[in-house]
């Protein structure tokens, strides 16, 4: 197997409000080396319900604790993890949202890069973010 998808998900479940038909994953193990995960935002991924809508610290908090779950599930950790991006939706939530996932990657050292949108998926979403980790051989 070339690459295994983990937690599929359909987005007419996860955005019932909006006419959406697409079948996507929150991460994927390509070649048992590299983890890509899906963008993460504040919400709960087994009830869908979005957390903390106006708390960008708090938000990025559950997004990172997401993180650190699928990375587990995947057979990664977050100390593996190579890239993120950061997508932000008010350039002044920059520093609480960063702050807050350097208390979660403290000594990790990843590329990241941080992008301000006019909007994310849902209007209560104020930060998401993306991550590529590695699957060592030694790991897990």
């Amino acid at each position: 197997m070339t690459h295994e998808r983990m937690r599929k998900f359909n987005t007419r479940d996860t955005y019932p409000e909006q006419n959406l038909d697409n079948d996507l994953c929150q991460a994927v193990v390509a070649r048992g080396t590299l983890v890509f995960l899906r963008g993460q935002v504040s919400q709960d991924l087994e009830t869908r319900e979005s957390l903390h809508p106006s708390d960008p610290g708090l938000q990025t908090r559950i997004a990172m604790q997401n993180i650190k779950m699928l990375l587990e599930e995947s057979g990664s950790k977050l100390e593996h993890i190579c890239r993120c991006v950061v997508y932000l939706t008010d350039i002044r939530h920059r520093e609480p949202v960063y702050r807050e996932m350097g208390n979660w990657m403290k000594g990790v050292f990843p590329c990241s890069t941080g992008i301000v949108v006019s909007a994310l998926a849902r209007p209560e979403w104020l930060v998401e973010i993306e991550v590529t980790a590695v699957i060592p051989e030694s790991c897990c």
